[in-house]
């Protein structure tokens, strides 16, 4: 009986810390003056918008599938689980209405390729960001 407990209980642990995240925050270049909201970060990352809101063209850049970075973000910024997303664009993709945004592999990767580019636009975890980059909207 107490075994039973005690692996109810390492369960119930193990559960609780793979649910708890860490934020994300989307980033920008720093001279983009962009002001954004949970909204527009979706519109550009399921390839609804390709401008930021002053008119200058929007480049999302997405972490690779299985990231926590990426699982987050979407969850709570484009409302979309992973097998959602697949989803979303493989129809989008059939129906020659757009392409998925470039992948790349790691939080280290996006601020290189956006703190070099005004245009592009991604997301990282909150601790991983430095003076390199513009913080635009943090998602818990």
């Amino acid at each position: 009986m107490k075994s039973g407990l005690k692996k109810i209980a390492i369960g119930a642990l193990l559960t609780l810390s793979t649910g708890v995240w860490a934020e994300v925050s989307v980033i920008a270049h720093p001279s983009n003056g962009a002001s954004l909201d949970a909204k527009s970060v979706s519109k550009i990352f399921l390839g609804k918008s390709k401008k930021f809101p002053g008119g200058g063209a929007a480049v999302p850049i997405d972490q690779a599938e299985g990231s926590a970075a990426r699982d987050e973000f979407h969850t709570n910024v484009t409302n979309k689980k992973s097998s959602q997303l697949k989803s979303y664009w493989s129809r989008i993709v059939f129906t020659g209405k757009g392409q998925p945004p470039k992948e790349v592999a790691s939080d280290a990767e996006v601020m290189a390729l956006v703190a070099k580019n005004p245009s592009m636009i991604g997301y990282v975890n909150s601790s991983s960001v430095n003076g390199s980059v513009k913080v635009i909207l943090t998602a818990p």
